[in-house]
């Protein structure tokens, strides 16, 4: 159930309050019987980083690349390992 936040028009006090969504806001202050006012109040956490993205969250096996530390795509780090590591036999 989110939080709501209320102040008395009366003698200004603040509080908050757990409530359902479909709940009606509260009107009379408990304290003077005052009138009450619905806060705007910001949200409880922040998004920080670079960014989301939907590979952040694939399966690994998923047939989704991965991003290196340089950029690459793993598909394309792994092609160019095997290039430089395996030598192409020569024929004879």
């Amino acid at each position: 159930m989110p939080i709501y936040e209320y102040r008395c028009k009366n003698c200004s006090s603040h509080f908050e309050k757990r409530q359902s969504v479909s709940d009606e806001p509260l009107r009379v202050c408990e304290k003077c019987s005052g009138e009450l006012e619905k806060q705007w109040s910001l949200s409880g956490f922040a998004f920080k980083g670079e960014g989301w993205y939907v590979t952040d969250y694939s399966k690994r096996n998923g047939g989704a690349s991965e991003k290196t530390s340089t950029g690459e795509s793993t598909a394309t780090a792994d092609a160019a390992s095997k290039s430089t590591s395996d030598p192409t036999p020569k024929s004879d």
